[in-house]
């Protein structure tokens, strides 16, 4: 079956990465139209970025090969479920569906636990481990004002 595929795909590239020691143990597949338009592998230690999860990586490669930010039509094949990150960005892109082998459960026994962070999305601003305070309310709306007023935006 196709799907098994792309997923067993995503899931050597996962195990190579390890081998490699350049990241988590984590690959990721974009597909369109039953081709590979990107794959990747988490790069956070190689490229000290916490950012560089696989479904990330992959995520900004596809938008530079099909030169565009909507990834409509495509599906991504993920060696493990998404984290909130890598979730928010998927439907940021905009992609269709998510086929995933591992679990947020799997994940966290190997000590990659991201339930903290669904935790605390959940919680108040005022409950959340991180401070957040907001400033200059007045003036931080004055970019979205120009937006709605600009004639040339490309929305998304």
């Amino acid at each position: 079956m196709v799907n098994e595929y792309y997923i067993l795909k995503a899931i050597l590239l996962a195990q190579e990465n390890v081998r490699k020691g350049c990241g988590g143990p984590f690959g990721a597949i974009i597909v369109k139209d039953d081709k590979i338009i990107a794959q990747a592998v988490n790069t956070v230690t190689k490229d000290n970025d916490p950012t560089a999860h696989a479904e990330i990586n992959a995520i900004r490669l596809a938008c530079k090969v099909l030169k565009t930010f909507s990834l409509e039509g495509c599906v991504i094949y993920s060696s493990c479920e998404p984290c909130p990150m890598c979730l928010s960005a998927i439907y940021w892109a905009r992609i269709d569906k998510i086929y995933y082998s591992a679990n947020c459960i799997d994940a966290a026994q190997a000590g990659f636990d991201d339930s903290f962070i669904y935790k605390e999305m959940t919680l108040d601003i005022d409950k959340r481990k991180i401070v957040e305070e907001r400033l200059c309310e007045t003036e931080g709306k004055r970019p979205f004002e120009l937006w709605q007023e600009s004639k040339n935006k490309i929305e998304y």
